[in-house]
């Protein structure tokens, strides 16, 4: 589990994902800004990017890796920590990071996994994936699911050899993404 020290290290991980997504606010507020502003918020528990909903994978006494991920119903509340942080440094909280909508009813949400680019190749991404289909087992949940851009086939080809399979398309950030879900039983684990 994500701790409260690591939180700069994994806002900087992060980061990647903020740019290949082209979000909106990073042309509004200047990187080292929004950077701190995310990492504040990691510290706070039901934040999108909450110590408590991540995993991270350490590799020689460094971040290697995060996922992190939560319910779909929480979905309405992830951001909040974030709108908070916005109004406290004058800007508008309506600006946020994310504004479209990412989940599927009744799934446990694997809204973002990263790994540092030194250390990739070496399964991380896998290994976090797995230890999140077990922490989404263990809160009773029967399905995960995640969305990946239709511009990264190498990460689509990852996913589906853990056996997910797409479900859905949606658009989010104006980028088009493909929906994936796998059924979680403890055997889809081994997969």
């Amino acid at each position: 589990m994500a701790t409260q020290k690591d939180c700069m290290e994994i806002a900087k991980l992060l980061w990647v994902i903020f740019e290949d997504m082209e979000l909106p606010l990073l042309k509004k507020i200047s990187k080292n800004t929004l950077l701190d502003m995310v990492a504040e918020c990691i510290a706070e528990p039901t934040y999108r990017f909450g110590f408590k909903r991540g995993l991270v994978y350490e590799l020689n006494g460094e971040i290697a890796g995060v996922i992190f991920g939560y319910p779909a119903e929480d979905e309405a509340i992830i951001d909040e920590p974030f709108r908070n942080v916005l109004l406290k440094n004058g800007f508008d909280p309506n600006d946020n990071l994310f504004v479209d909508k990412e989940t599927l009813p009744n799934e446990w949400y694997i809204d973002s996994v990263v790994v540092n680019q030194k250390f990739r190749g070496l399964g991380i991404g896998s290994a976090l994936l797995n230890g999140m289909s077990q922490t989404a087992i263990d809160a009773g949940y029967h399905t995960i699911g995640l969305n990946v851009d239709k511009a990264n086939p190498k990460a689509k080809k990852l996913y589906a050899s853990l056996g997910y399979q797409k479900v859905a398309e949606l658009v989010i950030s104006d980028h088009q993404y493909e929906h994936m879900c796998k059924s979680l039983t403890i055997d889809s684990l081994e997969k």
